[in-house]
């Protein structure tokens, strides 16, 4: 079944999720805070652009958002010409957008009270994961919004799965940062130490790469990191914002996480390098810096 739909974002992971809906068939609107980019997809993809969340959201089924922050999102939903204003009775909001569990729980009731539904699903996979359509969606919030936007979701997701009630998708995929934050440092160690050692960093991944140590990280970004390119999407500025969620929903639920809060001060130590548009493999970048002296 098609469907009016809107889609409030187009940064690198909204622009090819947007896409993938307008390839599928829906009739989509697009809203970015930047005109140029939506014309830009407009004219790749057709559908057409709303010159407000508001004016977007406006008649549809459903409306997709993705955008930067906590305060992002709240000003495209509940800012004077946010999307809030628009939603009709029945209609669903679908949030991929990295927030806080506050803001979605938040959402949720305010969307409850205005008679649509709202669901928090950010996802993993970055930018290729967006342009591939192979996307993982953690959702939460109520079971029947979710599974009426799940066709829809599919058109960009290899898997998604509904967690729990309101900010299950966001503490979900505050549990997701925190193994990448943990696994990236990992292999920044294991790099730097086997380039100390003497030995060939790409010829020992070659070999670990097939054993207990093998990770997605290890597969897809190992080699570059020994290179020296940082170029490959989810930058450390964005990392730095997830972390500091997860942070803060540890200090409220009593979580003790040392690890996550060290490997965020790296990351720190990465922005202060100007490295904060790097991808997070940059990790290995103040070990390299440190150990040389």
């Amino acid at each position: 079944m098609k469907h009016k739909v809107s889609f409030l974002g187009l940064g690198v992971m909204g622009y090819p999720m947007a896409g993938y809906l307008a390839r599928a068939g829906h009739d989509v609107t697009v809203y970015n805070r930047t005109s140029a980019r939506a014309d830009q997809w407009v004219e790749e993809h057709g559908g057409r652009s709303a010159s407000s969340a508001q004016a977007a959201a406006g008649g549809s089924a459903f409306v997709f958002c993705c955008v930067g922050n906590d305060d992002d999102l709240r000003s495209v939903t509940l800012g004077e010409k946010g999307a809030f204003r628009a939603m009709q009775k029945g209609s669903v909001f679908v949030d991929h957008t990295t927030t806080s569990a506050k803001i979605a729980m938040e959402l949720h009731a305010e969307a409850e009270r205005r008679g649509f539904g709202f669901i928090d699903a950010p996802v993993s996979g970055g930018q290729a994961g967006a342009e591939n359509g192979q996307l993982t969606v953690m959702i939460g919030g109520d079971e029947a919004p979710a599974a009426r936007a799940a066709p829809l979701i599919d058109c960009f997701a290899k898997m998604q799965a509904r967690l729990g009630g309101p900010g299950s998708g966001q503490q979900t995929k505050m549990v997701n940062q925190i193994c990448i934050a943990g696994i990236v440092q990992g292999l920044s160690e294991a790099l730097h130490f086997a380039g100390k050692s003497g030995l060939d960093p790409k010829a020992v991944v070659e070999v670990i790469s097939k054993g207990a140590a093998q990770s997605w990280q290890m597969d897809n970004r190992a080699a570059t990191m020994v290179d020296g390119v940082f170029d490959y999407g989810f930058a450390v500025n964005w990392m730095r914002k997830d972390l500091g969620y997860v942070l803060s929903e540890a200090r409220e639920n009593g979580a003790h996480l040392p690890l996550t809060a060290l490997v965020d001060q790296f990351y720190s130590e990465v922005q202060a390098m100007g490295g904060g548009r790097w991808d997070t493999s940059s990790l290995i970048v103040p070990l390299e810096k440190y150990g040389s002296r």
